[in-house]
């Protein structure tokens, strides 16, 4: 092994304390270091975001904060942080940071998501896939895996629902690091863990985390200086399609009012808005028929969120194609291009496609962290067929947005969320 791999095998010794208090006023809230024996051994976070980044992961095990009237998440509600040895179904190379955080965003979203089966896979904190139906968790993780296949490698994988034999056998055919589910199939369970390095976690608050999705807990971010900054978490305002604000502004005395949404297209706004709120600020997300089309996140700007989701959009949509029809990757196809007249034509042809097909963007809604601060970001949605949008609203031109999705031909839906919902 090269000394540079030797970083990923090397954990540091986890220099934290067993318990932890944190005292607010006169209340006084106390935390216990989770760990696990594994293999004889008691472990707690492989590492941190980092391999040379110790790490240890505290449960709240005393203690309810009460902040402003609000009571707070207080002990015995804990998911992620209490998952014990029996809830860790494999270890795997047991779970670091980076893995737990992942999947603690997750339930973030998922519990705004209980109405239906729902898949969701995460990739450095953000999903890059995600979907729901009625028909089950094996096809919402289908859905979700070709949402975008090419960032769900090495990806955390979490189901609202028991996760059965159809759904471990998509899964056992790619490779991710964390499987996570309210239970498990035994017999899914025993394919899933014919792949060793495999987290596989049972984590049965799952399937109550509708009841936490109004409580908040006390998020807090920690300073390069040392210092913190403590909010309340977010809390999301829009949980049925009736909860959406029609999309009116007033100009000069003059009144700009946008077509209200279908039911389909509410529905995709309320599953829109619920994966939003795991979604790193700036951000604007493309969802049709309860999937996720397309996701522009972190950028600085607006209208840039809205290239970046577009850009990938019509790569993934290259790339499942060229994984569908000639079992080779996007970037493999361009490489093999390069050499081979009858791989180019074949790359060209898809290429064509995927223009013609708009990335398979036509159809979409859109949902929007913040407001649109001009029409320009609106536009690009409405040239890849978008046809409702949902954004906080409140902007000085909002009359100057909903101008945009009223003079599109067919006409595009907005809504107003009334809450914004960065992330950072």
């Amino acid at each position: 092994m090269s000394d540079l791999k030797k970083m990923y095998t090397t954990l540091q010794q986890d220099p934290f304390p067993a318990d932890m208090k944190l005292t607010l006023g006169d209340q006084e809230l106390v935390f216990k270091k989770r760990t696990w024996k594994i293999e004889c051994e008691t472990k707690g976070l492989r590492y941190g975001e980092n391999p040379d980044q110790p790490a240890a992961l505290y449960e709240l095990a005393k203690g309810q904060l009460e902040v402003g009237g609000v009571k707070f998440i207080g002990e015995g509600q804990g998911l992620v942080s209490s998952l014990t040895e029996e809830h860790m179904l494999q270890a795997g190379k047991h779970p670091g940071k980076t893995n737990l955080t992942d999947v603690d965003n997750a339930l973030n979203i998922l519990q705004y998501l209980s109405a239906k089966p729902a898949a969701l896979i995460l990739k450095h904190n953000n999903p890059c896939g995600a979907a729901w139906t009625e028909e089950g968790v094996s096809e919402a993780f289908r859905r979700a895996f070709e949402a975008d296949r090419i960032a769900a490698f090495g990806g955390a994988v979490v189901v609202n629902r028991t996760l059965d034999m159809a759904c471990a056998e998509q899964i056992s055919k790619v490779y991710v690091e964390v499987v996570a589910a309210p239970d498990f199939e035994a017999d899914a369970l025993a394919l899933l863990k014919k792949k060793k390095n495999l987290r596989i976690l049972q984590i049965p608050g799952i399937a109550d985390l509708e009841s936490l999705s109004q409580t908040p807990f006390l998020d807090i971010k920690s300073l390069s200086d040392g210092g913190m900054v403590l909010q309340f978490s977010f809390r999301n305002a829009i949980l049925k399609a009736d909860d959406f604000i029609p999309a009116t502004a007033e100009k000069d005395g003059n009144n700009f009012v946008a077509r209200a949404p279908s039911k389909q297209e509410a529905d995709d706004l309320l599953f829109a808005w619920a994966v939003e709120a795991g979604v790193t600020s700036n951000s604007v997300l493309f969802v049709r028929d309860g999937v996720t089309t397309a996701t522009g996140t972190g950028e600085q700007d607006r209208v840039g969120c809205v290239l970046l989701a577009v850009t990938k959009a019509y790569i993934k949509y290259a790339d499942l194609l060229a994984s569908k029809e000639l079992g080779m990757s996007l970037f493999e196809l361009k490489l093999a291009a390069i050499k081979d007249a009858e791989m180019k034509a074949k790359l060209a042809d898809i290429e064509k496609r995927t223009e013609e097909a708009r990335g398979g963007l036509p159809g979409s809604v859109v949902v929007s962290d913040g407001f649109f601060p001009f029409r320009d970001g609106v536009d690009l949605c409405i040239d890849q067929g978008v046809t409702a949008i949902a954004q906080p609203g409140g902007s000085i031109r909002d009359n100057e947005v909903i101008t945009a999705v009223n003079e599109a031909s067919p006409q595009v839906a907005m809504v107003f969320t009334g809450q914004r919902s960065f992330k950072h």
